[in-house]
């Protein structure tokens, strides 16, 4: 059956305004052409969609349904114009995307350099938080999508979210070649909690965490220097400044080219899936799904 999406939007302003002359005047178009239209419509359907009273009209349980529907028909058009607005440089739009310091630092950019040379009208806002900044963010609308921690509890924000698999992640020390702890490989993070450390700047998400793990143990860490990134901090703990925490990732494309070793962490926080998480799937712009779907490898 064809559906006009001029008849969609005169039930909703009909149900909105609860009198035909009313919606008829916000078209505008005549209130008999109105009057013909819902006439015409509820033959074709056989149904009545609204029930007529002197002080108004007002849906029917059949017509509540129909008018679920042609408002989410009318949004998927208005997102379908937006979105070929955007793929014809007639208009641009933002992407804001959250993310902890390791998938900021590692993960993320290799991704969406893809994404944004094919989708050149696009321009993302990107932000670094705590992963348990990035689920506000998220829940609250402040940002599109985030990547976070898969162990954050995603349960108990109102109306729910969804999250999706992103990356596997491990968090390591990387220490100088001739190190103590280099020959054994591996430890609890307490065990490293005696030698100094070469840290991120204070407000880096990640660093936050590593200062938190140490204080539940009891010792506080001890940053004699900190770093803006993982290739200044890889070079001071090879001139044997410090000892750092950093995603294997990056300590493995370290540790080729400096004096350097990794020993793994064998506490449970130390290992790490990093997933993406979005209010709604479907109340996303339609590029801002392809950028999921570049994410997630879908795509």
């Amino acid at each position: 059956m064809h559906f006009d999406l001029t008849d969609l939007r005169l039930i909703v302003a009909i149900a909105e305004s609860g009198s035909l002359s009313r919606a008829a005047a916000s078209f505008p178009i005549a209130l008999s052409a109105a009057s013909n239209r819902l006439r015409h419509l509820e033959h074709r359907l056989d149904v009545t969609l609204f029930t007529r009273h002197a002080d108004g009209m007002a849906p029917t349980p059949a017509g509540r349904i129909a008018l679920d529907h042609a408002r989410r028909v009318l949004g998927e058009a208005r997102q379908l114009d937006a979105a070929i607005d955007a793929l014809a440089g007639r208009a641009r739009t933002t992407i804001r995307l959250a993310a902890n310091t390791v998938a900021n630092s590692t993960y993320l950019p290799p991704a969406l350099g893809p994404f944004l040379l094919d989708y050149p009208e696009v321009d993302l806002e990107v932000v670094e938080h705590p992963s348990q900044e990035v689920l506000r963010a998220v829940a609250a609308g402040d940002a599109d999508l985030g990547v976070l921690d898969g162990n954050v509890v995603t349960a108990d924000v109102p109306g729910g979210v969804v999250t999706l698999p992103f990356r596997h992640d491990r968090l390591v020390l990387f220490v100088p070649a001739d190190h103590a702890l280099a020959e054994r490989g591996h430890c609890l993070f307490r065990e490293a909690l005696g030698f100094p450390f070469v840290g991120m700047p204070a407000e880096r998400a990640m660093q936050r965490f590593v200062e938190e793990m140490a204080t539940l143990l009891g010792r506080p860490l001890t940053v004699r220097v900190r770093a803006p990134g993982f290739s200044a901090l890889a070079q001071l703990v090879s001139q044997g400044v410090g000892l750092a925490v950093m995603p294997e990732s990056a300590a493995q494309r370290h540790s080729e080219s400096l004096p350097a070793a990794i020993v793994t962490l064998d506490d449970a926080w130390a290992t790490r899936e990093l997933r993406i998480c979005v209010r709604r799937l479907e109340a996303l712009s339609a590029q801002a799904r392809q950028l999921v779907g570049y994410l997630t490898g879908t795509v």
